[in-house]
């Protein structure tokens, strides 16, 4: 489970706000994810005050998909606060339409001692077919 440590680490270090302006801020949420290759990726939130943003986990699935596409393993959100917090329901929709990729993913909810859940447990009765 040091894997979870890991991960929290790097998305604490991402939740680091690095820019902000009137209408944009860049941190606050940052997301580790490890996939079934051992590589790990880091997304930060991209806050917009038009809504185009990004969340820091579609950010981290993303960067991932851009090089790589391969199962999720395990996934970490963190706040600027150092707290673990739960993927939003944009965020969830979006791992569950990528079907086999997120497919039993487990979510940091608790780092001591560490507990998770399965992305199905955050999104149950899910109005599409499961994706294959």
């Amino acid at each position: 489970m040091d894997e979870f440590k890991t991960l929290y680490d790097k998305a604490f270090n991402a939740s680091k706000e690095t820019f902000k302006n009137e209408v944009c801020e860049i941190g606050s949420v940052g997301c580790a994810l490890l996939n079934e290759n051992g590589h790990i990726y880091v997304g930060k939130n991209l806050d917009m005050s038009c809504s185009l943003g990004m969340c820091a986990e579609r950010n981290a699935i993303s960067s991932m998909l851009t090089y790589e596409t391969c199962r999720i393993l395990k996934l970490v959100c963190v706040h600027k606060s150092g707290k673990i917090i739960l993927p939003c329901g944009a965020c969830r929709e979006f791992m569950k339409q990528l079907g086999p990729i997120c497919k039993d993913v487990q979510i940091l909810i608790n780092l001591n001692p560490i507990q998770f859940i399965n992305l199905d447990e955050t999104i149950p009765n899910w109005w599409a077919k499961e994706v294959k």
